[in-house]
């Protein structure tokens, strides 16, 4: 029976929909004369045969309910998917029918036809209509999904405000959660009701999840403090649950909540401080009505300076790039977010300080954010020469390009991995550092504002760890880390832009500028919290049973326990409560540049030790912590 019951349901549900809507006018019809016909039986207290029912009453049910109900949209309704909600509209379609029909039947009457026909017939037809609404639903959703609905997954909401409200909303047609409650930290709207759901202590979750067999939590707080938030992720961090959440309160621009919006827990809300409010006057300052260039744009650092700067409406932006796909990619982001900056995409080679001249005596640029780097540490560790190349002399190119051409605004993007480097990556930026400072420092009558930016990890970026660890665990497992003590500083994609812009502003004097980033980040902690908050345990020799290991790999080629952001202990605080600035040592120029020609002859020849040798001499800080693993070196040694 049960079998036939889908198949018919199956065959409704694949109609046109101009035919579904004729069913439901031909079952609405058929329903006022039903009501009628009840109504007489009612008025009468005894069944009144069809023949027998006075026809003007049916008619006006019929004249009246179709087009009343075409008024509310009740045939614009998928009907397997209406919920309670629905009662409301029939209701108020109803009534204003009832109103109507009372008029005509018991005002006005008709001769032959009791007035409280005009009170019981629209009554009868409100529970007509409704029940044959709730039953469509039933026959064609609830019983064709009946396994679907068996294995619902039972969730809580955490946070009981304009969000989480909107969100139970949207659930209530889910196939895959069923919510079955809010938690909230105020108690003053604890144990009440809202839509149906009691709100609860965070304090009865261990209770919860036993009792209503929880599988998810969704984070519907999208205006708190990170944290705040963090906080209440450490408490949930102690349960085997999935931990989902809403966007920022900045990213939810129409008010409305939707299942789509509910996504993986976001790596940024496991950071240990909340975010850097950024200065709005240090932010248009280098940007506002000027031409602005950045190198590197496709990158991960580049297009997200990219996003930031058309939001303060330049006067152009000048994308200069190596990778065509990449700048294809950035380009059509950016023009669908603004329309009304005049973007320009070019194919660069930072190594190439003539084209680079051209591009900015021809576009008149005021502003220029060195983006373009090689910055994976493996990667250059295997390419020493085309590192050093690209890292180096891609920055000394535009470091003359800009004081030929008297550009206004100069800012590198440097690395904490400078900072007493042990991997080619991190000395290369540090070279890059000391080219900026020997060239401003070398010359009095530079009109270029220099500025070297320094920061740390940034969360999610092109070949960060944070995207590896979530796929090793959505595989199961296991979770790589190279070492059980190795610490990293971490900030979010838009708060390294943010930084670089506000500090460009800043900056004159070729300074380097660092965050104020807080504590560093234990990544085996960082790996612990994303394994219990996507719903697993950790599989160790205390808990063999667990669903997910992490293997300690050994640290990489270069790669260091600790990263710092300062080579000096003395910070100096500027405008901006959370930007320091240090005015670290530099090589004079003539100095720096008898030894870039010597480094030149040794790239160009693929001198991989020379080079090594001469960073290691010239970089009195860098102290290489692995052998020479360079691909074509080791190939021919």
């Amino acid at each position: 029976m049960r079998d036939l019951i889908n198949e018919f349901s199956k065959n409704i549900v694949s109609f046109h929909r101009y035919k579904k809507r004729l069913i439901a006018l031909t079952t609405d019809t058929g329903l006022c004369i039903l009501c009628t016909w009840l109504a007489f039986s009612l008025r009468y207290e005894e069944l009144v045969l069809l023949k027998d029912i006075h026809f003007y009453p049916v008619l006006i049910s019929v004249l009246l309910t179709l087009p009343i109900f075409w008024l509310f949209g009740l045939y614009r309704i998928i009907f397997r998917y209406t919920n309670l909600s629905i009662i409301f509209t029939i209701f108020a379609s109803t009534f204003l029918y009832g109103f109507i029909y009372f008029l005509i039947i018991g005002v006005y009457r008709i001769e032959g036809v009791p007035r409280s026909i005009g009170i019981i017939q629209p009554m009868l037809l409100f529970f007509a209509i409704s029940a044959s609404r709730l039953s469509v639903k039933y026959i064609l959703f609830d019983n064709l999904n009946l396994k679907k609905r068996i294995i619902k997954k039972n969730i809580l909401i955490y946070g009981a405000g304009d969000a989480g409200r909107q969100l139970v909303v949207a659930l209530e047609n889910s196939q895959e959660f069923k919510v079955r409650g809010f938690l909230d930290d105020n108690y003053q709207i604890q144990k009440q009701f809202l839509l149906n759901k009691k709100v609860y202590s965070p304090i009865e979750l261990k209770t919860l999840i036993k009792s209503k067999d929880i599988d998810i939590i969704f984070l519907a707080l999208p205006s708190i403090s990170r944290s705040k938030r963090n906080q209440i992720i450490q408490n949930l961090n102690k349960y085997k649950l999935v931990v989902k959440t809403l966007p920022s309160i900045s990213e939810i621009v129409d008010g409305r909540i939707t299942i789509s919006d509910i996504k993986d827990l976001n790596i940024n809300d496991l950071l240990n401080r909340d975010e850097v409010k950024p200065n709005i006057e240090l932010l248009n300052k280098n940007i506002n009505s000027k031409v602005v260039v950045v190198t590197g744009a496709g990158g991960s650092i580049g297009s997200e300076l990219c996003r930031q700067i058309v939001r303060l409406k330049p006067a152009k932006l000048l994308l200069l790039e190596l990778n065509e796909f990449a700048l294809y990619k950035v380009y059509e982001e950016l023009n669908n977010i603004s329309k009304n900056i005049k973007i320009i995409s070019l194919l660069v080679n930072i190594q190439d300080q003539k084209k680079l001249e051209t591009i900015f005596e021809t576009f008149d640029v005021d502003t220029v954010y060195h983006a373009a780097a090689y910055k994976h540490v493996p990667l250059v560790e295997e390419n020493i020469c085309e590192g050093v190349k690209n890292n180096v002399f891609g920055s000394l190119s535009i470091a003359k390009a800009s004081v030929s051409k008297k550009v206004r605004n100069l800012v590198l993007i440097s690395s904490d991995k400078a900072v007493r480097p042990t991997n080619i990556m991190g000395a290369s930026k540090r070279l890059s550092e000391l080219c900026f400072q020997g060239i401003y420092k070398g010359n009095s009558n530079i009109k270029t504002n220099f500025s070297i930016v320094r920061f740390g990890n940034v969360l999610e970026s092109s070949g960060s760890v944070i995207p590896k660890f979530k796929q090793q665990i959505n595989k199961g497992g296991p979770v790589t880390l190279t070492h059980n003590d190795v610490t990293r500083y971490f900030m979010t994609v838009t708060e390294a832009a943010q930084l670089v812009i506000q500090a460009g502003a800043m900056g004159k004097k070729s300074e380097v500028f660092v965050l104020d980033m807080g504590s560093s980040i234990k990544i085996r902690d960082l790996i612990n919290k994303m394994i219990n908050l996507s719903g697993f345990t950790i599989k160790n020799s205390e808990n063999p049973g667990g669903d997910i290991e992490i293997k300690v790999t050994g640290l990489r080629p270069g790669e260091k326990l600790y990263e710092e952001l300062l080579i000096g202990n003395n910070p100096k605080i500027t405008s901006h409560p959370k930007i320091l600035k240090t005015d670290d040592p530099f090589i004079p120029l003539v100095q720096l540049e008898k030894e870039l020609d010597n480094l030149k002859i040794f790239l160009n020849y693929n001198n991989v030790e020379d080079v090594k040798n001469l960073l290691e001499r010239l970089l009195e800080s860098y102290k290489s912590n692995s052998p020479i693993v360079d691909h074509i070196y080791t190939e021919n040694s």
